[in-house]
């Protein structure tokens, strides 16, 4: 059983990092995004980058993502765990705190040193307006290097997290090569939504507000051979 977040990420686009890997559609606006394995590995370095050479972060500290599931969500999670960070689930001190746009009230009961907002733009467009106290997410991470080299070894929850994600890719039966689909809007988890498939040599279809209508047709186009709706 892997062990390593990051050295899962790495294995999962290897093979050809050029292939589509996630793609995000969100039926609530028409957004459709698709990262290849290059382009993720991209917004995950610069993520890496941000919290180890901006922040000072080192393994074992801690983060708060207040974000639903998306596709820059995907960057900053394993951002995180590349810098072998702790994602917190319950509110208290962090030493950063990601929180999408409509999140940003709740971070108030989260203690931490440093801020980040994301708006989540289809086109990774800077925020117009920065809420006070925080630090525009994609402003602040374009500036950063391309690669990230992560430490050795695991995370400390690198392994509880990927045992459950191996769990799950064995429960959906999913297997190298498919490709998944999953309503992210019914199942937020990102072990469901991302290291699921991560584990399993799978590409994603990940879709936010999933139009019941589209579903038939999106399988088609998309070459899903297996759904979470």
């Amino acid at each position: 059983m892997a062990d390593n977040i990051a050295r899962v990420f790495a294995d999962a686009i290897a093979t050809d990092p050029a292939r589509p890997l996630l793609t995000w559609y969100d039926d609530a606006t028409g957004e459709r995004t698709e990262l290849s394995g290059a382009t993720l590995a991209n917004w995950v370095a610069k993520t890496a980058n941000l919290l180890v050479d901006e922040v000072a972060l080192a393994p074992g500290d801690t983060a708060a993502v207040l974000l639903p599931p998306h596709w820059q969500t995907a960057a900053v999670l394993l951002g995180c765990w590349s810098a072998k960070l702790t994602v917190a689930e319950a509110p208290g001190d962090v030493d950063v705190l990601f929180a999408a746009a409509g999140r940003v009230d709740e971070a108030a009961a989260w203690s931490a040193g440093e801020r980040y907002a994301l708006a989540l733009d289809p086109f990774a467009l800077p925020m117009r307006q920065v809420p006070a106290g925080f630090t525009d997410f994609v402003s602040a991470v374009r500036g950063h290097g391309d690669h990230h080299t992560p430490y050795p070894g695991a995370g400390a929850e690198d392994a509880a997290l990927l045992a459950r994600a191996e769990a799950r890719a064995a429960e959906l039966c999913l297997t190298p090569g498919d490709r998944l689909l999953v309503d992210v809007t019914r199942h937020p988890d990102p072990v469901d939504w991302l290291l699921a498939p991560l584990t399993a040599g799978t590409t994603l279809v990940a879709c936010a507000n999933l139009d019941p209508a589209h579903l038939d047709a999106r399988t088609a186009t998309e070459k899903v051979t297996r759904a979470l709706t």
